[in-house]
């Protein structure tokens, strides 16, 4: 039987909290976050110098990318062929990484968000970028550990001649961090490098000078002013608004169509495009009549709006609210730092930690040369001693049976120095051979002399750093597709209100509603309309010429207001549809009357019981079906007037044909209410209420006749007055219209 182990009594929770912990530690650090050095993930770093060992430099052929992926899998990165091929096609993808660090060769996906072809199929190879990131890795540049199995080594960091943290940026989901840091302009980044170098306490505002926003390899334009960018790079945290970049295409016969030629980062054009065309289709999108792609090789989708009248701005705000044509890119510049420690810097200490960085590289490097140096002098010093003394080494190399400690005994030499005479060819013992020693002996004692006294000096340490950084502008800065600025900074949009109006296309409409409150519309203006049909016993009562875009008020007997939109009327097929549907109205009240909606009119409320006000017409737009409560009359009093001011006179009068005629000016202005008494009544009430202006006399409709009397003195008085009986021919009816 075999012996039980020992076991030990552990809590749940702290067993389970130490192995998360372990978990989280291993994600954070060797999965998710890049270095600050060189800004790259362990999977990034292992496919990079598997690719080099493969020697697959930009001067060499291809290989396939089954086999690249073979190499990482089997001898760095034990994790599944997929996340490595993936990452592979990433590196590869010019719409996805600003500078590439793969070249690939064959399908490699689309900015459509394609899959890239089977690694069967694809071949890749590294690009200078990547050769310049890993340069000098062979000159104890970095530090080297073993690979999982133990039996080949990988480096901890590249070199990194090549900023490509800010220049390619990064992202990743860690557990309970995450980073998103944008790609850059590596020009910007080599002149701030440049400057942060000359002036080591540099502020980041006078870096952002420099580095002025994120440049995406997609383009794009930031929309959002210097203050935001500047203290998203000062914190390490923030958010920037980028927007498609679209031109406006004038047509014939004054059409127009608008343009996309760069869309925002990480957005896939046929997800966006299918977005527009759902929301289009669902008549979410009122300005836009058709989309369609004409992309190649470059992006073009194009915009036609529903009419010319409607403005290319308009439509592009109304897009960019509700479509992937305005993202917000989230910035978190979470990394690890040379201590392996995760943390969130600013734009200074990043920069600062890549000088440090490449600073280190610098001395490493040196100090090998150094060592490689010292080595060759001695090798060099001892094979002039042979020079100097032919005739004996040969001698001592014919004749001794151990010529090694015979030969360091007699002419003082080191094992290395004997290694390397015993290991010469003849050929080399010719006139010209020593001369070339004594040559090369020469300079390398001077590049020694240069190196010493360059570890010595950290100014010049640095300078040399400045020197690397400037060479590397110039050598992008040939290259004007790669290195020019595809992102545009246009600061923050001034607020455009996009109304309800701008997305409903303006066309007259004349809107009738009957006497039984059936309401419709029809598309025109017709001061009659012919061939009207009503339900029997019914007829029109209301005709109000108006436009889509309009807001209809519609006053009623019981104070309240409502709020109609043109656009939501039916349409003059049929019979229309009962107005009640539309609102909250109680089928006790009726409708007094419906005008259209303009916030600069004014009107008089009036109710039956002779008491009423002036309102704005802003104060009577409701918000819901249920209405505004505007005219509060009393329990035995209706509303019956509601009047849009058009004069500087109100003319009154009651069921005892009484009129009262009296400056508007003595009825106040109010947004809700009962009132002020309008003109008092004995066993009588309130018939009808009018404006006029005072100097052009009062007018009426009597029959199918206007009449008009000129001179209204007789009854003019002050408000709350009884009045006197109206004007020879005034209607029997007591109204004025």
């Amino acid at each position: 039987m075999a012996a039980v182990s020992k076991i030990d009594d552990v809590s749940f929770k702290d067993a389970l909290g130490e192995r998360y912990l372990a978990y989280a530690l291993s994600t954070i650090t060797a999965r998710s976050l890049p270095d600050v050095r060189d800004g790259l993930k362990p999977v990034h770093r292992r496919l990079l110098y598997a690719m080099l060992q493969l020697r697959l430099d930009p001067k060499s052929g291809y290989k396939k990318c089954a086999r690249v992926v073979g190499d990482v899998i089997g001898k760095y990165h034990p994790h599944g062929d997929s996340a490595v091929y993936d990452t592979l096609v990433r590196l590869a993808q010019n719409f996805a990484v600003r500078y590439p660090l793969v070249d690939g060769q064959g399908n490699f996906g689309s900015v459509d968000g394609d899959n890239a072809a089977a690694m069967r199929y694809t071949e890749a190879r590294l690009t200078d970028v990547a050769m310049a990131l890993m340069e000098d890795m062979d000159a104890d540049t970095v530090n080297f550990r073993p690979t999982y199995d133990g039996e080949e080594s990988e480096p901890v960091v590249m070199p990194a001649g090549f900023p490509n943290l800010l220049a390619n940026g990064s992202e990743g989901i860690a557990v309970g961090m995450a980073t998103a840091i944008p790609p850059h302009n590596i020009l910007e980044i080599c002149d701030a490098l440049v400057q942060l170098i000359k002036r080591p306490n540099m502020s980041v505002e006078a870096l952002c000078k420099h580095i002025i926003a994120p440049d995406f390899p997609t383009g794009g334009v930031i929309v959002e002013n210097e203050a935001t960018i500047r203290a998203a790079y000062e914190t390490g945290r923030g958010s920037l608004r980028v927007r498609a970049k679209w031109e406006k295409e004038q047509l014939s016969h004054g059409l127009y169509q608008v343009v996309i030629t760069e869309i925002p980062y990480q957005v896939q054009k046929s997800k966006l495009i299918e977005k527009i065309a759902d929301l289009f289709r669902e008549k979410k999108l009122f300005l836009l009549g058709g989309i369609r792609d004409e992309s190649t090789d470059t992006i073009r989708i194009v915009l036609e709006p529903k009419s010319r009248s409607v403005e290319a701005e308009i439509l592009m705000e109304s897009l960019f609210k509700v479509t992937d044509l305005e993202v917000r890119y989230g910035m978190n510049l979470n990394v690890l730092g040379a201590d392996n420690v995760p943390r969130v810097q600013n734009l200074r200490e990043i920069l600062q930690a890549y000088i440090d960085h490449r600073h280190e590289v610098l001395v490493r490097k040196s100090n090998h040369r150094v060592a490689q140096i010292e080595r060759r002098l001695e090798i060099l010093s001892g094979l002039l001693i042979c020079y100097l003394n032919l005739d004996e080494v040969i001698r001592i190399i014919r004749e001794e049976d151990e010529p090694k400690p015979v030969m360091m005994e007699t002419f003082s030499l080191s094992d290395l120095q004997v290694e390397a005479i015993l290991n010469m060819r003849l050929r080399q013992l010719r006139k010209l051979e020593e001369i070339e020693i004594k040559k090369e002996h020469k300079l390398l004692k001077d590049e020694l002399k240069g190196l010493k006294t360059l570890l010595k000096d950290e100014g010049l340490r640095l300078e040399a750093i400045a020197d690397q950084v400037k060479a590397l502008k110039k050598r992008f800065a040939a290259d004007k597709a790669l290195s020019a600025r595809r992102t545009e900074i246009a600061g923050a949009p001034a607020l455009t209100e996009v109304s309800l109006e701008a997305f409903i296309e303006k066309e007259p409409i004349t809107v009738v509603c009957s006497k039984l409150g059936w309401i419709r519309a029809f598309k025109g203006h017709f001061e009659e309309l012919p061939d009207l049909k009503f339900k029997e016993g019914d007829e029109a009562r209301f005709q109000i010429l108006a436009k889509t875009t309009d807001k209809l008020l519609v006053f009623a007997t019981d104070g309240k207001c409502f709020t109609l939109p043109c656009d939501k009327l039916p349409s003059a097929k049929g019979q229309g549809e009962p107005v009640r549907l539309m609102m909250e109205l109680d089928n006790q009240e009726e409708i007094i009357t419906i005008q259209v909606y303009s916030p600069e009119d004014r009107y008089l409320l009036a109710a039956d019981n002779g008491k009423g006000f002036v309102v704005e017409a802003k104060d009577m737009l409701a918000q819901t079906r249920g209405g505004k409560q505007v005219l509060s009359a009393s329990d035995s009093a209706k509303a019956s007037a509601c009047v849009k001011i058009a004069g500087d006179h109100v003319a009154v009068v009651g069921t005892n044909r009484k009129m009262l005629v009296f400056p508007l000016d003595q009825v106040p202005t109010m947004k809700r209410g009962q009132g002020v008494a309008l003109q008092k009544f004995k066993d009588a009430h309130l018939a009808d209420v009018t404006t006029f202006t005072f100097a052009e006399g009062l007018s009426w409709v009597s029959g199918e006749r206007t009449r008009t009397e000129a001179d209204m003195r007789p009854w003019l008085g002050n408000r709350a007055g009884q009045g006197k009986l109206p004007p020879t021919g005034f209607p029997r009816s007591n109204t004025f219209w």
